[in-house]
């Protein structure tokens, strides 16, 4: 009897600690990331980000979400102003995901991860960065390039972003079919979770897919105008209004640089659009471009569900899951009013990350339905393995075991906004003092206007935070 326990014990605890030897901590297990990230974001709201990053989980190089770790501390660095900090903090985040595309070491470490997951859940296997996230890396690395006065720093940086975007057009359709085809060689299909897992289509809005953003190449434009580029900044805001088309700022960018760059047909087929071009620019005005960001995009949240799986062993099972989801509707956010010399500007939204966030989780439901397939199998094979060797007490604590370690992956990177909101228009160069309307609050903002060149301005706009950062391309 002692002799049958000790080797239950041992297989316990061997069963308990194969994840965590590899690149797992304890409460990544058991916990679940979202729920650790919920001090984080009531100091970020608050618009304390030293203390933000002070609650930040510690994580060593060799933990599966180190990497996720990177980039909520490049960004809460980022909205303290400390720029430099963020940019080398974004710089490791980077190499990490090209780490992560070297094939030869994931297939080494894959074989190990796929085991950790098998016996806990999905955060044993190492963070692979989405698309979208990757996109914004870049976006926040091109604005601290920005305000350390380094445009060509910047123009790298967006450059990498626009290959991101481009590089997950390509891949896009095969990652979703094979996804598919593996979630059926299982014996299963995302219709099974029809009734029990929660709609998104409220979170996912209009986006066609969770990885075209149109603020990143909005950004792309506004660069290649500060140098001189206008081909590229054209060719980048046509590829941001095709995913925001009913953007006001975006409809008059498109008209000035079609009829700037002698585009006829395209200003033509841009008109009958948005309507005939009419000329605003002056000699000697500054142009000035707002970006907004609103709130915190929500962090996944955790869902069980129960649903039927075939064995061959032991026929048609009903076994609990645990996968993530964003639950509810986009949050609405009201429009931001700028006053200028007379003239009364709103924003008007360029990215809904949340959309993004959610579209991608959507499109990785197959993936992440197979692996639970395998987990669920798994794990039920090694109780009724303890419950016969280890009897009634085997079977309980696996069954506990079971339970308690079946936790969804929630990492995303939470600490991003939740949509990102512009304004551009053309003002008297010198001294300004621009009013904005915040939620019923007004805020100035001082700037220098320099003639025949744009003025950036980046507003945070989170909770009860609101900030911003200038800086003359």
């Amino acid at each position: 009897m002692i002799k049958s326990l000790a080797k239950y014990i041992l297989l316990t605890v061997m069963f308990i600690a194969l994840p965590g030897c590899s690149s797992l901590q304890f409460a990544d297990i058991f916990q679940g990331y979202s729920s650790q990230m919920k001090s984080v974001k009531a100091a970020q709201r608050r618009g304390n980000f030293v203390m933000a990053q002070s609650l930040l989980n510690e994580r060593s190089a060799s933990n599966g979400s180190y990497v996720l770790g990177l980039l909520e501390r490049g960004r809460l660095e980022f909205l303290a102003n400390n720029w430099s900090a963020s940019q080398q903090t974004f710089a490791q985040a980077y190499i990490e995901i090209e780490e992560q595309r070297n094939k030869a070491k994931i297939q080494i470490s894959k074989g190990i991860e796929k085991l950790g997951a098998v016996v806990s859940n999905d955060n044993a296997i190492s963070y692979q960065v989405p698309y979208y996230e990757q996109g914004m890396l870049h976006s926040y690395q091109a604005l601290n390039y920005l305000f350390q006065d380094d445009l060509s720093g910047a123009l790298v940086e967006i450059r990498r972003a626009n290959l991101v975007q481009e590089t997950a057009l390509k891949v896009y359709k095969d990652e979703i079919y094979k996804a598919q085809n593996e979630l059926q060689n299982s014996g299963m299909s995302t219709d099974s979770l029809q009734g029990g897992y929660p709609n998104m289509d409220k979170a996912i809005g209009k986006v066609k897919n969770g990885f075209q953003n149109a603020f990143t190449f909005y950004l792309s434009g506004i660069l290649y105008e500060a140098s001189g580029e206008f081909n590229d900044a054209y060719i980048d805001f046509k590829r941001a209004i095709e995913i925001y088309p009913e953007n006001p700022y975006l409809q008059q960018d498109v008209l000035r640089l079609a009829s700037k760059l002698g585009m006829q047909d395209d200003l033509i087929s841009f008109q009958q659009r948005f309507g005939k071009y009419q000329s605003k620019e002056s000699t000697g005005q500054g142009k000035i471009v707002v970006l907004v960001e609103r709130d915190i995009v929500n962090s996944k949240q955790d869902v069980g569900l129960n649903l039927p799986v075939g064995s061959s062993s032991y026929g048609l099972k009903f076994f609990s899951f645990s996968l993530p989801v964003y639950e509810g509707a986009l949050s609405q956010h009201n429009k931001l009013t700028l006053q200028n010399a007379g003239q009364s500007y709103q924003t008007n939204e360029i990215v809904r990350i949340q959309s993004l966030a959610a579209k991608d989780l959507k499109d990785q439901l197959p993936s992440l339905l197979t692996r639970q397939v395998v987990r669920v199998v798994a794990k039920e094979q090694v109780r009724q393995k303890l419950s016969r060797e280890a009897g009634n007490v085997g079977n309980i604590l696996a069954s506990i075991y079971n339970i308690a370690s079946e936790k969804a992956d929630t990492r995303s990177w939470s600490t991003l906004p939740d949509q990102v909101d512009i304004i551009r228009f053309d003002t008297s160069s010198g001294k300004q003092v621009l009013q904005m309307q915040v939620d019923g609050q007004q805020k100035s903002i001082e700037i220098d206007v320099q003639p025949n060149r744009i003025t950036l301005i980046n507003i945070s706009a989170i909770g009860s935070h609101f900030g911003y950062q200038t800086v003359n391309l």
